[in-house]
């Protein structure tokens, strides 16, 4: 199971149809939803068939996971490989001749990195793309590759958005926002088109949140039957607080393998349609998004960065419970798998912590008498329970070892909880003080 059971937040008039534009109440003022279906609609049109119409993917896995039927956005399918090129090519074609001539500048970690460079190449615009020191290489390769010139720095994404805006303001360059901009919310919103086109019965649409560009415009275009559910990792998770207050907060983030996602702060656009729209946000753990990444793998053949596996992570942690509340009986549920830039080093990592979240992975360290035939002994145990020793390692000095003694590090894949635990009780059994690391 995951954490406990998400904190549900709900803001706004709810779900009912509006007899005119939603309107949400932020700072003392009432005002419209800052992006309307119509804005959708358009920005449609500028994409036109410069893109992929991402396929959807029905699963019998999952959908008897989440206890209704479920079907798979496969966004990660979508040039550059997430849903970001989508904001970036409305938001640069509808730049004026003078700012393409001048230019323009990002910040990301990778997904709007790619998403900017793709599309000014494809529009003919000089493009400059800030991203954190330590980005993936894949991704920084990829945006250079796309034609922008790539400025590494700093250790935070805020770090590369400060420089970027700095350029902006020296260089006269248009900065290109990751997702508080209109033209990028309605770009990200022609994702919610496609599903109400090719799963004409959806009734929930999770989707993986950070500053809210993808479920704003989602939520800007599917009807007010439509639940839209923003899903963000539990260390970086700035919408509950945000909902609960009625404006965006800042809030304090930690280190997240879903770093496509980890902001501290809503963006004024995305969130007054958030808002306006009585969207729903929950939390997932660093568990629930290993085992996502790993289960979209092995049952649905989909490799997922972890930020895109969000809206999984939230089925398989809860199971039924997460959405008993929110489908309608005889409508599906939707998952938005919006990206899969994921580094492969970063992968082996991701599926490494899956597994152990699953039960399937068991570090175990055991201390040795330093002669030839005790490692035999500990492994002949092991392969007795039929569990699979992937690495060994050896500790021969520190704090509680004798000057006759080693410590043996063994990996070992299980075939579940169970097994684990079978093949931990049979190595003590053995005689072997293993403790699991």
């Amino acid at each position: 199971m995951g954490a406990p059971f998400a904190t549900w937040w709900n803001v706004g008039p709810g779900r009912g149809v509006p007899p005119v534009a939603p309107r949400w109440q932020g700072g003392g003022v009432t005002t419209a939803s800052p992006v309307t279906l119509d804005d959708v609609l358009r920005a449609r049109e500028v994409l036109d068939d410069l893109l992929h119409l991402t396929p959807v993917e029905g699963s019998e896995a999952f959908s008897e996971i989440a206890g209704h039927p479920l079907m798979l956005k496969c966004e990660h399918l979508q040039r550059t490989g997430s849903f970001k090129v989508r904001g970036a090519l409305v938001r640069l074609a509808r730049l004026s001749d003078e700012e393409r001539r001048r230019g323009v500048v990002a910040a990301s970690a990778g997904n709007h990195a790619q998403g900017v460079a793709w599309a000014a190449r494809r529009l003919g615009i000089d493009a400059v793309v800030h991203m954190p020191a330590d980005a993936a290489i894949p991704k920084v390769e990829a945006t250079r590759s796309y034609g922008a010139r790539v400025v590494l720095g700093g250790d935070r994404v805020e770090d590369a958005l400060a420089r970027a805006t700095a350029e902006a303001e020296a260089e006269g360059r248009t900065f290109i926002h990751p997702y508080d901009h209109v033209d990028v919310v309605a770009g990200q919103g022609t994702v919610g088109l496609e599903i109400l086109e090719q799963v004409p019965d959806v009734g929930t649409i999770l989707v993986p949140t950070g500053g809210g560009g993808l479920v704003a415009g989602i939520a800007a275009a599917v009807p007010a039957h439509v639940r839209v559910v923003a899903v963000q990792a539990e260390r970086a998770a700035a919408y509950p607080a945000s909902l609960a207050s009625g404006v965006p907060t800042t809030v304090a983030t930690g280190r997240t393998m879903a770093d496509g996602i980890a902001v501290a702060r809503p963006g004024d656009v995305p969130f007054g349609v958030l808002a306006a729209h009585g969207a729903q946000a929950l939390t997932v753990s660093e568990d629930d998004l290993s085992r996502a990444v790993l289960s979209l793998a092995e049952r649905a053949k989909q490799v997922v960065e972890p930020a895109g596996a969000a809206g999984i992570a939230a089925v398989i942690a809860h199971r039924g419970e997460t959405l008993d509340g929110l489908a309608e009986p005889g409508r599906k549920v939707v998952v938005v798998l919006s990206g899969g830039n994921v580094d492969p080093i970063v992968l082996r990592k991701v599926f490494r912590h899956g597994m152990a979240a699953a039960g399937r992975y068991l570090h175990l360290r055991c201390n040795l008498s330093d002669r030839p035939g005790s490692l035999v002994g500990l492994l002949e145990a092991i392969a007795q329970v039929h569990a699979d020793v992937v690495t060994i390692g050896h500790v021969r000095t520190g704090a509680g070892l004798g000057v006759d003694e080693t410590a043996v590090d063994v990996e070992v894949v299980t075939k579940g909880s169970r097994h684990s635990t079978e093949v931990l009780e049979h190595v003590r059994e053995s005689g072997y003080d293993a403790v699991v690391r």
